[in-house]
């Protein structure tokens, strides 16, 4: 383990899950745990000292709404990426952590493993999803929903690929040689044109019109 590791914070009110996950962090040579906050308040204030590379986040926090704590990390901090770990599934619930900037999305009950792979995802600038959310989202998605696009621009089309692929504005607008601004106009109108709330809405509906694979 060297400097290079990746830097994971958790935060979560139930102490035996936190204390099992920072044991399976601990155990990932290429990742380092730096500690564990109960509340929302207590993230706040670790994140700005530890400034983590990714928390790993439980929106269900005693003291505060842990999407709104995620927002306001991502507010703060922009450079650390906010995983939501939650033992709940709901659409609604993933289309806010999108919306507050969140890198993830996975579900408590699920492996090891797609947690380790999130945590890498989002370092790299990526987004993951647990599978059966994302199911769950597509089966609760319309197909008609929301106006048909008139028509999306060919960058459009190169944005909403990359959105796909699970990749944020910022490293959209870095593959693409645009700014973060522009691209995040391009996501708006994506939004918009296919109806959606959310980018993950907005790739849901894509694949069910089969804009993209």
């Amino acid at each position: 383990m060297g400097d290079t590791a990746i830097t994971v914070l958790v935060v979560d009110g139930h102490q035996t899950f936190a204390e099992l996950l920072g044991v399976a962090l601990r155990g990932q040579p290429e990742l380092r745990y730096v500690g564990h906050a109960r509340t929302g308040q207590e993230a706040l204030t670790l994140v700005g000292e530890l400034r983590p590379d990714v928390v790993l986040l439980d929106p269900e926090l005693s003291d505060a709404d842990g999407i709104a704590i995620a927002e306001l990390m991502k507010h703060r901090y922009p450079d650390t990426r906010v995983v939501i770990l939650t033992a709940s599934n709901e659409a609604a619930l993933v289309g806010r952590a999108t919306a507050a900037g969140a890198a993830g999305f996975l579900t408590k009950n699920g492996p090891l493993g797609d947690v380790l792979n999130a945590v890498h995802t989002a370092h790299g600038g990526g987004m993951t999803v647990s599978t059966d959310i994302l199911a769950r989202l597509l089966r609760s998605t319309s197909p008609v929903a929301g106006p048909r696009p008139g028509g999306l621009t060919a960058r459009e089309h190169e944005v909403l690929e990359l959105m796909a692929a699970g990749l944020d504005p910022r490293a959209i607008a870095r593959r693409l040689g645009i700014s973060v601004h522009t691209c995040r106009g391009h996501v708006k109108a994506l939004l918009g044109k296919l109806g959606a709330h959310s980018q993950l809405e907005a790739v849901a509906v894509a694949r069910q019109r089969g804009l993209v694979q």
